[in-house]
């Protein structure tokens, strides 16, 4: 076989590429899969060459994790909501700009991606604790104090702060692609500037939004560190969860199975979001 055949090219041009992929990515995905199939005796540890189902009967039948699946899943679709209902305007304010306005409103956008995330998260606990400045604030005008710190809202504050420039930049990178004309063309012909928002500018932004809307709740869905420092102990998130599996119990296999369990729920979720979307962008053209 003639290896410079044209159909081959594309093969060696992605192979590294497929090579580095399926060796960070997907090996470590078989190797975690493996080991979520592993008998745990909490004596002697992982039984490696036993196979059991065991832990993940415990993740579908167990109350416990039942509850902190659906708290995880409510509080990133939350904080997807905000950050659309916020990060949308944002982006469309972004993109009427002029420089070199445009240009700082977009360094004060990516500026929270250039903090460590246990920075933000420390800098989160200082304002929203007991003696922190939002309750100082509420004092001053009678109310509170108020416990926000080790609580959903906290977190939740959190995580838009972290996840706001992942929904601005698909957005604005979408009005970067709308031709001013288009609307100009719309308001000519009487058309309302809520009109021409509603039916010309949002269905071309809609695949920025998508784009956005699920990086945001897959990486608020998987988040760690903002979980972990502004919950507390009381209030997990299945990335907590995991965590406590792997380091504090020992118990790998069940914490395997927890994160894979994540996976494959956060698949379902976003590629259900997505066929459901796409379904009213493509309405929407049509």
């Amino acid at each position: 076989m003639n290896l410079l055949h044209p159909r081959a090219v594309p093969w060696w041009l992605s192979g590294p590429a497929l090579v580095l992929f399926a060796a960070l990515l997907l090996v470590p995905l078989a190797l975690t899969a493996v080991l979520s199939l592993n008998m745990f005796d909490p004596a002697t540890g992982v039984k490696a060459g036993t196979f059991t189902l065991e832990h993940y009967a415990q993740v579908f039948t167990d109350g416990y994790y039942h509850a902190i699946f659906w708290r995880t899943f409510w509080m990133a679709a939350l904080v997807t909501l905000i950050c659309v209902l916020i990060g949308a305007p944002e982006a469309w304010i972004l993109s009427r700009m002029g420089k070199p306005w445009r240009t700082i409103l977009l360094l004060v956008v990516l500026a929270p991606l250039l903090v460590s995330v246990v920075v933000r998260a420390f800098g989160w606990s200082l304002l929203l604790g007991p003696e922190g400045l939002v309750n100082g604030a509420l004092q001053r005008i009678g109310i509170g104090p108020v416990k926000m710190l080790y609580t959903e809202i906290a977190v939740v504050v959190a995580l838009v702060h972290v996840m706001l420039p992942f929904m601005v930049i698909p957005v604005w990178t979408s009005l970067q692609k709308l031709d001013p004309g288009v609307e100009n063309a719309a308001l000519s012909l009487q058309a309302t500037p809520l009109t021409t928002l509603r039916r010309i500018v949002l269905p071309q932004v809609l695949p920025g939004i998508l784009s956005g809307s699920l990086i945001v709740f897959g990486l608020a869905a998987s988040s760690f560190a903002i979980p972990g420092l502004l919950g507390g102990r009381r209030l997990k998130m299945v990335a907590t969860v995991v965590y406590d599996e792997y380091l504090h119990a020992l118990n790998w296999p069940l914490g395997a199975a927890i994160a894979l369990t994540l996976l494959l729920a956060n698949l379902v979720v976003m590629l259900s979001y997505h066929r459901l979307l796409e379904g009213h962008y493509k309405k929407a053209l049509g």
